[in-house]
């Protein structure tokens, strides 16, 4: 017997199935073929639109970056550097109440590139790469928590739960390499506040989320066979489970994520052999080596991580997100911020550097920023020694390079005190479109049918 419920929801899902169907041929359509089914669902597609960039490498300064320190310097802060005053109300962070003095920057920074954009001293490197870049000082944020502020820069949600950034892009444009996830994360050893819901594919089916590759030992858990199991007894288990699968898959079509683990089984088997290769950047030259850093303690770990996104996109990757941690500084700025711009200077340059001499920066879109920006006040710390800022999500920098951007330009303008952005102030959701924009996706195309809406 049919119910009122069912009925309405059968002609509401009868009406909808007729947009679905013509998203879905679109989507076959636009579908290239490989190896792998060319209507699956990480099949290659086409996006909404031609693109300028092909693939992304995310870096994600966890913690927040001061701005003031690194690309948007502020002189005005000397002349009151240690004024004390009170502030009261305003949303920056539960640190903020109270008695603040403004602090003026520990660096210097200087014009550099033909576009004469500002970095800090203590970016050495980068310099001879500012000209292909583009500084964006026009950003706000939403949150001054780090869990929620990194929700909100990964997936568009402070709350966690919706699909990351990647896991979008990857619905919208599938894969180019049928043997390597399309979504790729280069986490520290301890995961970013807030895990792995960072690159969680949220609602999306689970073959869209980002698989993270451990910095040390295997990249992947259990990548290799047991010992004692050869690959074509380990390919016929998979055979057998696959069946299995399929049979009960038949009996409950509506199991979304039965599929996924279908597939992902499969995904993991045909990793065995691409990923210990890709893995293997001891086999680059020296010289490679050297551009980025590695085999330098303080840059072989971030190093490294570029070195590897560089090979990645050129197998197919469709996007890496990097993480460089700690830049959460309350206090020491001077120590913390130098050592760890340092940490990424070359490696980052080295990355731009070695995708342009190969051809691929003009489809490469990187990315650089943290989850918010720093104050230019802070409270009195460590007997006033320990100068630092704290969260501020008003007033922030990032940049992008590659990928079809204006490089060597400044865009926005945050106050004379780099407090707040003043000029092109955006919030973070217009960046992720400008991101799928030059990826050839309309953010208002890029749909997915989840809990009976789209």
């Amino acid at each position: 017997m049919t119910t009122r419920r069912d009925f309405l929801y059968g002609l509401g899902a009868s009406l909808g199935s007729v947009a679905l169907s013509a998203m879905l041929a679109e989507e076959s359509e636009g579908a290239t073929t490989n190896s792998q089914s060319p209507n699956g669902p990480m099949a290659p597609k086409a996006g909404h639109f031609p693109a300028k960039a092909k693939n992304c490498i995310f870096l994600m300064m966890e913690g927040g970056p001061s701005h003031i320190d690194t690309f948007d310097p502020k002189p005005t802060l000397e002349e009151f550097h240690l004024k004390k005053f009170k502030r009261q109300g305003e949303n920056f962070s539960a640190m903020s109440s109270g008695d603040r003095y403004i602090v003026k920057s520990p660096f210097n920074s200087r014009k550099v590139g033909q576009s004469g954009v500002d970095m800090c001293e203590h970016f050495v490197h980068l310099p001879k790469v500012a000209d292909e870049i583009c500084f964006y000082r026009g950003c706000q944020a939403e949150s001054v928590n780090h869990p929620t502020a990194q929700y909100h820069m990964n997936t568009g949600n402070r709350f966690g739960g919706d699909p990351a950034i990647g896991s979008w892009v990857t619905y919208g444009l599938g894969s180019m390499n049928e043997n390597i996830p399309a979504f790729v994360v280069l986490p520290e050893v301890a995961y970013p506040q807030g895990g792995a819901a960072n690159w969680s594919n949220g609602f999306l089916p689970a073959h869209y989320q980002g698989t993270p590759l451990r910095p040390k030992g295997s990249p992947i858990l259990n990548l290799e066979p047991p010992p004692g199991l050869s690959r074509y007894h380990q390919r016929e288990s998979l055979d057998l489970l696959k069946e299995l699968n399929l049979a009960h898959q038949q009996n409950h079509p509506q199991h979304d994520e039965l599929a996924a683990r279908i597939s992902n089984y499969e995904l993991a088997f045909r990793m065995q052999m691409e990923v210990p290769e890709l893995m293997d950047i001891d086999s680059e030259p020296e010289a490679i080596k050297e551009l980025y850093g590695i085999g330098v303690p303080e840059t072989d770990a971030f190093g490294r991580k570029c070195l590897l996104a560089r090979r990645l996109v050129e197998q197919g990757v469709v996007y890496v997100q990097l993480f460089s941690g700690g830049w959460d500084s309350h206090d020491f700025l001077a120590r913390a911020h130098s050592s760890l711009i340092t940490s990424i200077d070359k490696p980052i340059t080295g990355l731009i550097t070695d995708l342009k001499q190969r051809g691929l920066l003009d489809e490469t879109l990187i990315v650089w920023t943290g989850e918010f920006g720093r104050t230019p006040d802070n409270g009195m710390r460590e007997g006033g020694i320990a100068y630092g800022r704290d969260h501020n999500p008003t007033g922030m920098s990032m940049w992008f390079a590659g990928g079809g951007v204006k490089s060597g330009h400044i865009i926005g303008a945050t106050d004379e005190i780099g407090e707040k952005a003043v000029e092109v102030v955006h919030p973070i959701r217009d960046v992720h479109v400008t991101m799928l924009h030059l990826m050839g996706l309309d953010d208002n195309k890029l749909t997915y049918f989840h809990g009976g809406r789209y």
